[in-house]
């Protein structure tokens, strides 16, 4: 009952930081140049365009897994590995941004009388946003890992300018093998959860 309770809590957050992220990523792009999220209708925060259904149920039982990408064309940036970086870095970006404002909201309601609401409903209402903060900084660190199909690998390979050459390319036939070796090792969970932990307890800490 419990693990099903920790699900309910955490489909909200799930939601939230998976439609935000992605519309991040195809809000930048168009800010940028490239129509093609528009085009392609993933303009919208409406949690249905962006569900990947087998990562949805993956974050939801293992606690990571992964929205439907955002498709771009860098050739239409300016700026081709520039604005490639920063249309790969608003997503994660927005999960932290999330992570933050549901902090404060965590912090108004600590400012609500005890007369305005039963325990239970504080309960609840603190558990929701609790969780959406954790989901949301698992968010932030897992994408920023510099392994495809991770929004971090395009950060990481195009801040070395790597892009394009043989190493990058190499390496992309070998990422799909290097991602699901971590996970089934459970080095995945070694590597990311040190900085999770660190992350959302300082994010508690600057607001309680």
């Amino acid at each position: 009952m419990d693990f099903i309770i920790e699900k309910l809590y955490l489909l909200p957050g799930i939601l939230l930081g998976f439609s935000f992220h992605e519309y991040a990523h195809a809000r930048a792009a168009v800010w940028l140049g490239d129509d093609t999220p528009k085009h392609q209708g993933r303009l919208s925060l409406n949690p249905i365009v962006h569900i990947d259904i087998v990562g949805f149920i993956l974050i939801i039982i293992a606690g990571f897994g992964w929205a439907k990408p955002v498709q771009i064309n860098p050739n239409n940036f300016k700026n081709k590995k520039r604005d490639d970086m920063i249309v790969s870095a608003a997503g994660p970006l927005m999960n932290l941004v999330i992570a933050l404002l549901f902090a404060i909201l965590i912090k108004l309601v600590n400012q609500i009388p005890e007369s305005m609401l039963s325990y239970n409903i504080y309960v609840i209402i603190l558990g929701l946003l609790r969780y959406t903060i954790w989901i949301n900084v698992v968010l932030f660190v897992f994408n920023l890992l510099p392994i495809p199909p991770l929004d971090g690998h395009h950060i990481f390979f195009g801040a070395l300018n790597l892009k394009d050459t043989d190493i990058y390319y190499k390496f992309l036939r070998i990422s799909r093998f290097l991602l699901l070796g971590l996970i089934i090792t459970n080095l995945l969970e070694k590597i990311i959860f040190p900085p999770i932990i660190f992350i959302y307890e300082n994010i508690m800490d600057i607001f309680f």
